[in-house]
């Protein structure tokens, strides 16, 4: 597939999505690589784009270059959008109370902490994403597991080969202490985002560094 092809892919799949205005979103690519650049009128929006231009078919990774700019009437203040972003991480269960704090800074949430899993990191910004007001979202939170590391390695390749959505054999396991680095190649983004979740969901790992190689 050519850079042409994937950029028409691309945007296509933009204008399929309806909670995204693609006639502001412009689409380049550069060896599998997309930028998107140009305005949106949400974080989440911004979010959105990202997220339906790696599932696209032959899409090596992502730069996103979009940036916010707020319609008149969903301008927050700092303080409101704190005290949203404090209610919101209230609200959900899989955010550890009193785990995490929050600072805001025009319109950008800036999350610190510590967390257990993964996916409690997750969370924590996904409750911010479709608050009013907030331009971006950047979480410094540290995941330091309390269960003892164990055969991760072990647990982790087995995960690899219960999935139906990883080549397990493409994929390589390294760990050191609580790291684990996977090495390798994948079919497609989302194989790759697979194969990483699956290394965070083995106990005791607090780092994973994701260098599997995009190969369709």
């Amino acid at each position: 597939m050519t850079d042409r092809d994937l950029q028409g892919n691309v945007q296509r799949a933009l204008d399929w999505e309806p909670s995204v205005d693609a006639a502001e979103i412009g689409v380049t690519v550069d060896n599998g690589v997309i930028t998107l650049r140009g305005e949106v009128k949400t974080y989440a929006e911004r979010e959105t784009a990202e997220r339906v231009a790696l599932r696209v078919y032959g899409v090596k990774a992502v730069a996103n270059d979009l940036e916010v700019r707020l319609v008149s009437g969903t301008e927050r203040a700092d303080n409101e959008i704190a005290q949203a972003a404090v209610s919101a991480l209230q609200w959900n269960t899989s955010v550890p109370a009193d785990r995490v704090s929050i600072a805001v800074r025009d319109g950008q949430v800036i999350l610190r902490g510590k967390t257990d899993w993964q996916f409690q990191k997750d969370a924590a910004t996904r409750a911010m994403r479709y608050l009013t007001g907030v331009r971006g979202v950047t979480n410094h939170i540290t995941v330091e597991p309390r269960a003892k590391a164990g055969d991760v390695q072990a647990n982790i390749e087995a995960a690899f080969q219960r999935s139906a959505q990883i080549d397990a054999r493409r994929v390589k396991v390294a760990v050191q202490d609580s790291r684990v680095t996977l090495t390798g190649n994948v079919h497609s983004w989302a194989e790759r985002r697979e194969a990483e979740n699956a290394a965070w969901a083995a106990p005791g790992v607090a780092h994973v560094d994701d260098l599997l190689a995009v190969v369709p």
